[in-house]
């Protein structure tokens, strides 16, 4: 199994940062703008998420997952799974205070191989490249 390991320092509070990755409505302004998602969220261990493009290359592209802890505003981790595959990965935020800012580390780990590890790490930096702008 490999992992993947993303650290951005990101210009806002931790639980600015929390919000993002916690409320369905922010999610929907970064994670996939472009293609319209619907997003749910319950927001607790055990609890589930489900993010769905509506707008997307298929009927049901989405992913949809777990949460396995949910520690705010520091630690959110939750299982990854997308719509129709088999293979469930896990994901770990950590946030983390830094002066005015958040250093925010994600951990993506249990990919069956580097290819599937390099594809979820394009994506991701994508997806957190569009963050800052609704952090600020």
């Amino acid at each position: 199994m490999t992992k993947l390991e993303i650290t951005r320092t990101l210009a806002a509070a931790p639980e600015r940062v929390w919000r993002a990755f916690t409320d369905p409505v922010a999610l929907t302004e970064w994670f996939w703008p472009h293609l319209a998602a619907e997003i749910e969220v319950d927001l607790r261990v055990g609890g589930s998420f489900r993010i769905t493009a509506t707008n997307g290359p298929a009927d049901d592209f989405g992913v949809s997952g777990e949460y396995v802890s949910v520690e705010p505003p520091h630690r959110l981790a939750f299982t990854w799974r997308w719509h129709g595959e088999p293979e469930e990965t896990l994901v770990t935020i950590g946030l983390a205070a830094a002066a005015d800012n958040t250093v925010l580390t994600l951990v993506h780990e249990r990919f069956a191989d580097e290819a599937a590890r390099d594809a979820h790490a394009q994506g991701w930096h994508d997806c957190l490249d569009r963050l800052p702008t609704v952090l600020s």
